[in-house]
């Protein structure tokens, strides 16, 4: 278990170049247990099942919203008609499906990871006020 803080430490100054600390002076500055390590996985993997399916959510809603549009376009247009094709309009309709679950994916691992930041920081950080 040693070993492998030692490696993880080893990898993290290794991988991050404006720590200008030995990598053998982090394992002393301070012990992880594995208890908390376990619990940061579980956070980390409940925060991204979460935006999982809160992107899923708004791809099926993005999906319906632009079929419709685009099914009657094709329908009532002429130059819709004339020029998209079946896989132009699948096109069209899966390029916004995939933007909305991308972004609400994104946007809502960043705001879980605002807040349990902030629920992790120190009582002096918190305190946000200007008096």
């Amino acid at each position: 278990y040693s070993s492998c803080l030692t490696h993880f430490t080893t990898l993290l100054a290794s991988s991050l170049p404006w720590v200008l600390v030995p990598p053998t002076s982090l394992a002393k500055m301070s012990t992880v247990t594995r208890a908390y390590l376990d619990q940061r996985l579980a956070a980390a993997k409940r925060c991204s099942r979460e935006a999982a399916m809160a992107g899923a959510k708004a791809a099926a809603v993005a999906t319906v919203a632009a079929a419709v549009p685009t099914l009657a376009s094709v329908r009532m247009l002429p130059w819709a008609r004339a020029h998209l094709n079946p896989t132009g309009q699948a096109l069209i309709i899966s390029t916004v499906a995939g933007m909305a679950y991308f972004i609400v994916a994104d946007k809502t691992i960043l705001s879980m990871a605002r807040k349990h930041s902030f629920d992790d920081a120190p009582d002096h950080l918190k305190n946000t006020s200007f008096h």
